[in-house]
């Protein structure tokens, strides 16, 4: 069988024109809307999608794979639209698992919509197994959501958004899963998306004003609480990957600057930078951090993929991949700036953006504290 190429999804050329448009976007605050148009055109959208539905074919590693080069071009940009490519790869997980429930997923993404996450909440550290928005049956299947949710990236293109809502009609809770398209109405985004980084993204507040899902938009019903669902399986499996791979994208990227820096300066005496062994080690320690983590990740993406049978400690490799991914990117770029010396401290260097960028990461579910519950829990047993 021949294994997908993912450099052929994105193009040198391609990714020139996006790296160029990351510095404007950043000082104007504004969303990557030509990366968008330029990489639809691409078929970014259609990564996932099966060959034989227009798509590219590729799985949950090939994607990674694909986000790490984006993630070095521009890391808002593979941020933000990643939230697209983490529903396409949630969706091909449950169908590999053998469940169709997101069929419509794999249907919008062949056809070029772009798909957006309305997941997160303020004060909602439960994420998915818990939600503070409001789902009120119709009587006929579908139900209309009521709530706030944050960071919704792709706010200002998405043509579908994912939301959920918790129904209270019944004797017992229940978390409701559906897709709100943009001709809706009913979505308001706030213009409050002023961030120290990751700013392309655009992820404003979103109210939903009880914006109606039809029962054929609706996708899922769970309980309150943790569960394996495959609904949460794929989209939290795809989610921590694929975020990881942007955040090793960066640290690739600021190893990159920090080497054809300290090539290009030399000491008074001519003596190249590069060969200061205090900066060979300051390197060498760096890369082989960023080896591991680029290696967990494609590691464990294959396994999804592969529909390895990892139980109870899927969760906790998954937590800890992220978490560790997000931490090593952070030392990278710290790194690279000390080594980098003075001029990576002007405010237009692209490791200043780094590092202003990087350190979104600590927000992203799932939390370097909740990862450390959720390990703990695993090794240790869960609390009384």
């Amino acid at each position: 069988m021949t294994k997908a190429n993912p450099s052929r999804s994105l193009p040198d050329e391609l990714l020139d024109r996006i790296a160029a448009r990351a510095p404007d976007y950043d000082a104007r605050n504004a969303f990557c809307a030509e990366d968008l148009d330029e990489l639809r055109a691409a078929g970014y959208l259609r990564l996932g999608v099966p060959v034989e539905r227009g798509g590219a074919g590729l799985g949950l590693a090939a994607t990674a794979a694909v986000q790490q080069r984006l993630a070095q071009a521009a890391p808002a940009t593979a941020l933000g639209l990643g939230m697209h490519q983490v529903w396409v790869q949630a969706a091909r997980a449950v169908t590999a698992r053998g469940e169709s429930f997101l069929q419509s997923v794999t249907d919008h993404a062949a056809d070029d919509r772009l798909l957006a996450f309305g997941v997160s909440e303020p004060g909602n550290d439960a994420v998915l197994f818990d939600s503070t928005t409001s789902a009120e049956p119709d009587g006929d299947g579908g139900y209309r959501f009521t709530g706030t949710k944050v960071s919704t990236s792709l706010a200002p293109a998405w043509d579908v958004l994912s939301v959920f809502g918790k129904d209270g009609s019944g004797a017992e809770p229940r978390l409701v899963h559906g897709f709100v398209l943009r001709s809706d109405g009913d979505v308001e985004h706030l213009d409050d998306w002023d961030t120290l980084g990751m700013r392309a993204t655009q992820s404003p507040t979103t109210l939903l004003h009880g914006v109606h899902v039809p029962a054929d938009r609706i996708v899922r019903s769970l309980p309150v609480g943790p569960n394996q669902d495959p609904l949460v399986f794929g989209v939290f499996a795809a989610f921590e990957l694929l975020v990881a791979s942007v955040y090793v994208g960066i640290a690739s990227r600021a190893v990159s600057l920090a080497v054809s820096a300290v090539h290009a300066r030399t000491a008074r005496d001519g003596t190249p930078r590069s060969a200061d062994p205090d900066v060979r080690r300051a390197i060498a320690d760096v890369q082989g951090a960023v080896d591991a983590v680029e290696l967990q990740v494609s590691s464990l993406a294959r396994s999804v993929d592969e529909l390895d049978d990892l139980g109870a400690r899927w969760f906790p490799l998954l937590v800890g991949t992220k978490a560790r991914a997000v931490d090593t990117t952070a030392h990278a770029v710290d790194e690279a700036m000390r080594v980098v010396g003075g001029s990576a401290y002007r405010a237009g260097s692209e490791l200043a953006r780094l590092a202003r960028d990087v350190r979104a990461g600590q927000y992203h579910p799932s939390t370097r504290d909740s990862a450390a519950r959720t390990i703990a829990a695993s090794v240790l047993g869960p609390l009384a």
